[in-house]
C-alpha cells in the first residue's frame, strides 16, 4: 500500500478535530485505502476504532441511520479514550446524516466517511452538517503517483507517460500487467458498476442505451466546447428521440458519480460566467478509453484532460476562458493565486505557436501565463508567456 501523502497530510490536519472528514471521489480512486492508512497512523487500542465498509456483506445489516447509530453506540459502549468511526461508501446508508450529526453533537467520536456520489453533500445534507465537515476530494493517480506505483524513477518518465495517457490512473490497474485488453476490461467492469449502481438504480433510469449514447458523445468530445442541446441535436440526427431535459438530467447523473467533470466558461473581458457551452473531462482518462477506445488522434483532448485533473489535485478552482473570439484552455485560481494555461501537443509550426500564444497575450493582467506542450527542447519565453514541458509540469512539487 503506497502512501498517498498529498491526501494523508491533508486529512491529518483535522485528526482529533470536531469536524467530519468527508472523503469524496470516483469509485476505485483509493478512498478505502486512505481510510486504512489513517487507521494505521492511529496509536490507540483497536477497540477505539470502528471501520464499516458498506461494500462488505459483513455490514449489510446497517441499512439506515438507526442501524448505524445503534451499532456504533453499542460498539463504543464503555470504551475509554478517543473513539474513531470510519464509514466507507456511506451513501449506501439511508439518511446516514442523522446518525452522524448525532455523534458530532453528543459524543467524543472522530468521524471519517467516504462517498462516491456528489449527492453525499447535497444542499439538504450540507445544511444539516453545515460548519461541521471538511471535504477532501480524492482523484485517481497523478503521474507522479503513477511512477511510484510502477516503481519507476523520473528517468523513466518519458516512456512511462505513454502508459499513463493510455491506461490512466486507477490505482488497481497496477495489480495487472499493463496490457490493453486486461486493463480496459477491468475499467469497463468499473464503468458498469458506476452506470448500473450509481446512475441507473439510484435514479430509476429506464433507457440505459440512451444513457450510454450520451456518455459516449461526451467522452468522444473531450476538450471540445459544446452544450446539452448539441448532444440532443446529434442524437436526433441519428433518429434517436430525446428531450433536452433528459439529456441534461443524464449528464447531471454522471457528474454526480465524479466520472465526468463539467467546466464552465468565463468571459475574461466581461468578467462573468457564460451560461451556454462548456467542456467536459473524464474523471480518469482510462475510463474514457475503456468506453470508446484509445485513439492517438485524440491526443490534444487527452492531454487537456490530464492537465485539468492535475490542477484539481492541486486544489485549484478551474474554468475555461473566453477573450474576444479566442479561447483559453484553463484559468485556475487558488487563494490569491491565478494562472492561465494553454495546452497543446507540439508547437510544430509558426501557425500553432501564434494560435496558442496570441490568446494569452490578449490578457492584460500580470498573472502567470503558460503554454504547456510535449516539446522537450523549449526556447525562451515568448512575449512574457512561459513555455513548459507537460511532463515537467506534472512532476512539479
Amino acid at each position: 500500500m503506497y502512501n498517498r501523502s498529498i491526501y494523508i497530510n491533508e486529512i491529518k490536519k483535522y485528526l482529533n478535530k470536531p469536524v467530519i472528514k468527508v472523503i469524496t471521489g470516483i469509485r476505485r480512486s483509493g478512498k478505502s485505502c486512505l481510510l486504512q492508512m489513517i487507521i494505521n497512523c492511529l496509536d490507540v487500542d483497536q477497540k477505539q476504532i470502528l471501520y464499516i465498509n458498506k461494500e462488505s456483506l459483513e455490514f449489510d445489516h446497517i441499512k439506515n441511520y438507526k442501524d448505524l447509530y445503534q451499532f456504533t453506540k453499542q460498539y463504543f459502549d464503555k470504551t475509554d479514550g478517543n473513539c474513531y468511526l470510519f464509514v466507507d461508501e456511506i451513501q449506501e446508508i439511508i439518511q446516514w446524516e442523522k446518525a452522524i450529526v448525532s455523534f458530532v453533537s453528543s459524543a467524543a467520536i472522530d468521524i471519517f466517511i467516504t462517498g462516491s456520489n456528489a449527492h453525499l453533500l447535497s444542499s439538504e445534507i450540507a445544511t444539516l452538517i453545515s460548519g461541521r465537515y471538511i471535504e477532501i476530494p480524492v482523484y485517481t493517480l497523478s503521474f507522479q503517483e503513477f511512477l511510484m506505483f510502477r516503481n519507476r524513477k523520473n528517468e523513466d518518465r518519458f516512456s512511462e507517460f505513454n502508459n499513463y495517457i493510455q491506461y490512466g490512473g486507477f490505482p488497481a490497474i497496477h495489480h495487472f500487467d499493463l496490457k490493453e485488453n486486461t486493463i480496459y476490461q477491468y475499467i469497463s467492469s468499473l464503468y458498469d458498476t458506476i452506470i448500473l449502481k450509481d446512475v441507473v438504480k439510484r435514479n430509476n433510469v429506464r433507457n440505459v442505451r440512451l444513457l450510454e449514447n450520451i456518455y459516449k458523445y461526451i467522452f468522444d468530445n473531450t476538450g471540445n466546447i459544446f452544450s446539452a442541446k448539441r448532444i440532443s441535436d446529434f442524437l436526433k440526427s441519428k433518429k434517436i428521440s430525446v428531450s433536452l431535459e433528459t439529456v441534461q438530467n443524464y449528464i447531471s447523473y454522471f457528474i454526480s458519480t465524479y466520472a465526468i467533470h463539467k467546466v464552465q466558461r468565463y468571459d475574461i473581458k466581461g468578467k462573468r460566467f457564460l451560461e451556454l457551452y462548456e467542456k467536459y473531462y473524464a474523471g480518469d482518462i482510462g475510463l474514457r478509453h475503456a468506453l470508446i477506445g484509445y485513439n492517438k488522434e485524440d491526443i490534444s483532448g487527452i492531454l487537456e484532460n490530464i492537465v485539468y485533473l492535475e490542477l484539481k489535485r492541486r486544489n485549484y478552482y478551474v474554468y475555461i476562458g473566453k477573450i474576444g473570439n479566442n479561447e483559453i484552455d484553463f484559468i485556475a485560481e487558488r487563494e490569491n493565486k491565478k494562472i492561465y494555461i494553454q495546452v497543446c501537443y507540439l508547437l510544430e509550426s509558426q501557425k500553432t505557436i501564434e494560435k496558442e500564444f496570441s490568446s494569452l497575450m490578449m490578457i492584460e493582467d500580470n498573472y502567470p501565463k503558460y503554454v504547456i506542450s510535449m516539446d522537450t527542447f523549449l526556447s525562451d519565453d515568448y512575449n512574457g508567456v512561459i513555455r513548459k514541458n507537460l511532463i515537467d509540469f506534472l512532476l512539479e512539487e
